[in-house]
Order: structure tokens, then sequence, then C-alpha cells
């Protein structure tokens, strides 16, 4: 494993209590961060921080990300606990019902398009001021190839996920100006608990569209987010880092 120095940096990792979250939440803490989990899961959020304790310093926040006054009160609490924020994993995500676009329930697209893609908004506005004032911020946004290609039987997740990839690159520009950098992954499928979620025939869709021929592992997801949120990323800003297996064409 490569040496990514982040000691004495803060961070935050929505989704944390399990997959790929959980999976950044690790490499952080082993390369000298501070983590704070943010996950709705309480159960689940208190279980991962037993178990990362002996790693580093861990704390915790149960929070619904679409609920924006629940996520400025978080942020508050985790720049309460840690003295700052100075690194900001936007990881929460569900997929939502794998369908055709015209059958998709109302209700599941409201929610997949509140989670991934207005959670990420939420957290991002509750970061920046503070990280503008500090002149120092790193902001990964975890999108997915979903978002470049669009996903058939996956429209809620897709758009979402390409409203990530634009709201980065909006962000990314707007605080160009300062030390800060906001960047976003493009992962392929993991094998994670987000498969309970999906059939077993959009799940062997996604592994056929991978040259690799394989799913992604966490720790190469982590691996790729550790240096983006590293004081060393200085200068990529608005970037899209693909995580696809050469799936992507762009």
């Amino acid at each position: 494993m490569n040496a990514i120095d982040l000691k004495g940096r803060n961070a935050v990792v929505t989704g944390g209590a399990q997959g790929i979250g959980r999976a950044i939440a690790e490499r952080l803490l082993g390369s000298g961060a501070a983590v704070a989990l943010w996950d709705r899961d309480a159960a689940l959020l208190a279980e991962t921080a037993r178990e990362l304790a002996s790693r580093g310093e861990v704390s915790t926040a149960t929070v619904d990300v679409t609920d924006a006054e629940a996520v400025v009160g978080a942020f508050a609490s985790t720049v309460e606990r840690h003295g700052a924020v100075d690194v900001m994993v936007n990881n929460a995500g569900i997929a939502g019902p794998t369908m055709p676009s015209w059958e998709y329930p109302l209700d599941d697209w409201r929610a997949v398009i509140d989670v991934d893609l207005n959670g990420v908004y939420y957290c991002c506005r509750a970061a920046l001021p503070h990280m503008r004032e500090r002149d120092y911020g790193r902001i990964v946004n975890v999108a997915s190839i979903a978002g470049k290609e669009g996903n058939p039987n996956a429209a809620a997740y897709s758009a979402a996920k390409a409203g990530v990839i634009a709201l980065t690159k909006s962000l990314a520009k707007e605080t160009a100006d300062r030390n800060i950098a906001v960047n976003c992954v493009t992962p392929a499928a993991a094998k994670t608990r987000i498969f309970d979620q999906i059939s077993q025939t959009h799940i062997d869709y996604m592994l056929s569209k991978i040259p690799r021929g394989r799913f992604l592992a966490l720790d190469e997801a982590a691996a790729m987010v550790a240096w983006m949120v590293s004081e060393e990323n200085s200068f990529t800003t608005g970037a899209v880092f693909d995580l696809s297996g050469g799936r992507a064409t762009y």
C-alpha cells in the first residue's frame, strides 16, 4: 500500500458504515486522518465505529443526507468534535429498482434523486463555506459509470449520478480561487449491499460491460480516493476519475 500522508487531517465519509464508504474510511485512517463516519443506519454505524476504533480517531453521526438541516447540524457537530473538516467524501447512495423508465415508481424516482444527488449537494453546501474560510479543502463525490453512459432500467440512478458529475464541475469552478479541490470518481459496480437492491439480470449486465471482466474491489476505490483527498492533489479540480475497469470511453 502506498503511503499517503493525511496526518492531522479530519475527514467526513458519508455512507461510511459499509461498502465503499467503509473501505475509504479504513484507508484514510491508515493514512493518519481522523474520520467522522456519517450514516443513517445507527446500529451498523455503531458496529463499524467499534471495529475501526483501534485504527485511529473515529467519530460518528447518524444523519440522513436528504435532510438538509440534519446535514448542517452533523457538520457543526463534527467541526466541534474534530476542530475542522479538511476532507469530505460524499459516498452515501442507493440504487433504486431496475425497470423501464416508463414503469419506474415516482416515489422511487424521488428517493434516488434525493439521496444520490440532493444529498451530495446538501453536504457540499454545508462544507464549502467552512473550507473557503480556512482556504483548504478536498471534496470527492462518488458518482458512477452509469452517470456517464446511462444504464438501461436504471434511469433514476443514472440521472442522479450524471447530476453529481455536473455538480462537481460547477463547485470546482466556484472554488478554484482557493486551495480547494472538488473532484468525483465514476466507479463501475462493486460487490456491496447495494446489490441487494437490484436484479441479478442487471448485475449480469453491469459485469458484461466491464472489459476487466470483474467487479471493482473496494480497496481499489479507497486507494484512488486517498490520493484525491491528499494535499498532493493541489492542482486538479473539477475532474472525473475513472474507476470503471476500462468501460468508460471518455
